[in-house]
């Protein structure tokens, strides 16, 4: 299968670090992920992706930052 065959589901996560991901729809999401909330194709999840994380440091660096 191409992925431009590809009609699977996927749904857009991120950790507690806020880092993203996508993950396959029909899967258990693995420890320390919870879902984002947008689900589709991988291309609609992947372009989700690109628009809203702007900023690729960890929530743990970002906090730190901001204190130092």
């Amino acid at each position: 299968m191409s992925e431009t065959d590809d009609a699977r589901e996927y749904l857009v996560v991120l950790n507690d670090e806020e880092q993203y991901s996508i993950w396959l729809g029909d899967k258990p999401l693995p420890s320390g992920w919870r879902a984002e909330g947008t689900r589709g194709t991988k291309d609609a999840c992947l372009d989700h992706i690109e628009r809203v994380w702007t900023d690729m440091r960890p929530l743990s660096v970002r906090k730190r930052l901001t204190h130092a």
